[in-house]
Order: C-alpha cells, then sequence, then structure tokens
C-alpha cells in the first residue's frame, strides 16, 4: 500500500474475535464501492496462516487484503487498548469484558442483537438460509414474519453471532493459536494519498469495533461521493 490512493487499515484483534469477522463481515458487500472510490483496504489481525485462509473463506473478505501477525506488535506501537489485563492469564480479564468491566460497550451492544434495530440495515436476505448451531437451519423469512424487512429485526444480529461463534469454537486453535492476546482491542484509520490521517478510531471493548455500530462504515460516507 503505497502512497498515491487513499487507504483504509484496520487493525482487528484475533481472527477469532466477534469484532474481527463482523467488521470483515460489514466490509465485505461494501468492497467494490471503495474500489470506486479510490480507497485502498487492508486488514491486518493476530493471527497465523492457517487461521488467515479459513477466516477469508468464511467472511468471504478477499485474502488479498489481509496481513496476520502472531503478536499484537503494530496493536502496541500504535497504543491500541490491551483490555483488562489480569493475574491469572488473558481468560479473567476476557470474562470480565464479556460483562461489560473494562469493556463500556459490550452490554448495550448484545442487546441490540437481540432486541432489533431500525437504525440498521437488515441483515438476513429473506430467500438466505443460515445454519448457526445448535439451532436448525433458519430461513431468512423467517425474521421478516416476525419483525418486518428493511431494517434488523429482533434476534437477527444475535444468530448471525451465533453462527460466527460456532465457527471460531470449531476450529478455536485456527483462528487462535495463542491465548496470550484475547483482550487486545484494534483500531481503524483512514489515510489520505499523502499519508494524512483523515480518519481514527480506536475501539475501547468487545463488539465495540466502530463508533457507530447499528452502521459500522457510515465514517467512510463523507468519503465515497
Amino acid at each position: 500500500m503505497g502512497r498515491g490512493r487513499r487507504r483504509l487499515v484496520l487493525l482487528l484483534p484475533q481472527l477469532g474475535d466477534f469484532d474481527s469477522l463482523e467488521y470483515a463481515q460489514a466490509l465485505v458487500p461494501a468492497l467494490p464501492q471503495l474500489e470506486s472510490a479510490g480507497i485502498e483496504v487492508l486488514a491486518i489481525g493476530i493471527g497465523e496462516e492457517a487461521g488467515r485462509q479459513r477466516f477469508c473463506a468464511f467472511s468471504g473478505f478477499p485474502s488479498t487484503r489481509l496481513l496476520v501477525d502472531a503478536e499484537p506488535h503494530l496493536h502496541r506501537a500504535l497504543g491500541l487498548y490491551e483490555g483488562l489485563r489480569l493475574v491469572g492469564g488473558p481468560w479473567p480479564g476476557l470474562l470480565l469484558m464479556c460483562a461489560g468491566i473494562g469493556s463500556p460497550c459490550t452490554l448495550a451492544e448484545v442487546l441490540r442483537g437481540y432486541t432489533g434495530d431500525r437504525e440498521a440495515p437488515q441483515r438476513i436476505a429473506d430467500d438466505e438460509t443460515i445454519q448457526a448451531g445448535p439451532l436448525p437451519p433458519i430461513q431468512g423469512s423467517f425474521f421478516s414474519r416476525a419483525g418486518g424487512r428493511g431494517f434488523q429485526r429482533p434476534f437477527e444480529l444475535a444468530t448471525v453471532r451465533l453462527r460466527n461463534m460456532g465457527e471460531v469454537l470449531g476450529h478455536w486453535r485456527t483462528y487462535v493459536p495463542c491465548d496470550a492476546f484475547l483482550t487486545q482491542r484494534g483500531g481503524t484509520f483512514l489515510l489520505e494519498d499523502d499519508d494524512t490521517l483523515l480518519y481514527s478510531y480506536e475501539d475501547r471493548g468487545l463488539l465495540g469495533f466502530s463508533a457507530t455500530m447499528a452502521r459500522p462504515l457510515s465514517f467512510l460516507d463523507p468519503f465515497l461521493g
């Protein structure tokens, strides 16, 4: 990614993190529009090559636009939030963050996944079948009958997250080869073609990869015209 074009650089947490998968899934349909606007995209996540390949196959994110590092060297260099660091390893800190401690946005975002959000777009098409074990396959039209169309319906986002969780837990050591960095958060940086920083956002907790989670890419709107 040399100079000459605007660049969107994403520092992802672990590849098996909720935020990493959701961010990639939000970006995939927007990639053609970003390309048309002259914005190159590069994501850098914590993981290894096997995880990179599976992450891209599952999320649809282009493998040519994802780099991995076994340790969060760049995250640390940029001073990104490391999450709760407690005695006893990363798991106690992660569990407390899941409960909203040291992770202020998490509980509200989890709740939004269950209650729905009329300010957010629809996540599952009517003709799409989503497999989110242990639930049986769910047809997208189910959410239309339960809540309507054209917005995020109740339980819709929670179902997407359950599918993501099933994928990660089923291949845990592929996505997360080392537990040491489970709480490490990421960040978003949009650079002008001369390296001027146009926009930045640093994650402050789990499920907080954007300042506007209902429409996580809305920060790009001024640059897509």
